[in-house]
């Protein structure tokens, strides 16, 4: 039975659309579009090479849509997905400004508030079995309308419910000290001793790993 998709190809390439950022290389092109009063984010590999839109494109498609149905009805992530054609996908957009623009204008938008909120969020992203890998910067964290905070971009994220608790519990420091990073910038007075300890125990692993891109943790 064929499932009906909220839109197609045809109906992506002859709307509206904003390009939110041109990807280069290996890194699909991404745009904003709404379909029916629903906005989405689509990631669009079909003007890139023929290896990367054929091979590359199937893997980074399968990895961040199932990530996205994992992380289902968790508030401030991508709730929806699914693939337009082979060489593209639709994710759920997040709305909110970019955490980069937030920065911008002012570190008084980095809040003890906003922090606490990136890092809850990012406790629920791992309960839910899933570490992101790509958090450490500012280009994948959104600032909601209420102030809260949004995660989006999952595809580099990994499955962590059959690795070793170690495992597991080593990747979510990893990845947790992408957020305490920011606190240690902006609200180091407000950290604490135990938020301290983890930053720097995930640091170090960070440090450690030596594969970068698409299967490390940072681009």
């Amino acid at each position: 039975m064929s499932v009906v998709k909220p839109f197609t190809r045809q109906d992506f390439e002859a709307g509206e659309k904003k390009l939110l950022r041109e990807g280069h290389a290996a890194n699909a092109s991404v745009y904003l579009f709404e379909k029916d009063g629903r906005q989405w984010t689509v990631k669009d590999f079909s003007r890139k090479s023929f290896f990367v839109k054929t091979f590359l494109a199937a893997f980074l498609f399968w990895r961040e849509l199932k990530a996205v149905r994992a992380l289902s009805g968790l508030e401030g992530v991508p709730s929806a997905g699914f693939r337009i054609d082979r060489f593209a996908i639709a994710v759920a957009f997040v709305p909110g400004i970019s955490l980069a623009k937030a920065v911008q204008e002012g570190s008084g938008r980095m809040t003890v508030t906003l922090l606490e909120s990136m890092e809850s969020l990012m406790n629920r992203v791992h309960k839910a079995g899933l570490v992101h890998l790509d958090a450490r910067g500012t280009g994948n964290w959104v600032v909601r309308p209420d102030g809260s905070a949004g995660l989006i971009d999952f595809q580099a994220a990994v499955n962590t419910r059959i690795l070793p608790a170690k495992w597991r519990r080593a990747l979510e420091d990893v990845d947790m000290s992408g957020v305490l990073k920011k606190w240690k910038e902006f609200q180091p007075e407000a950290m604490g001793s135990e938020r301290e300890a983890r930053y720097r125990r995930g640091d170090q692993l960070r440090r450690k790993w030596r594969i970068k891109g698409y299967f490390g943790l940072r681009k």
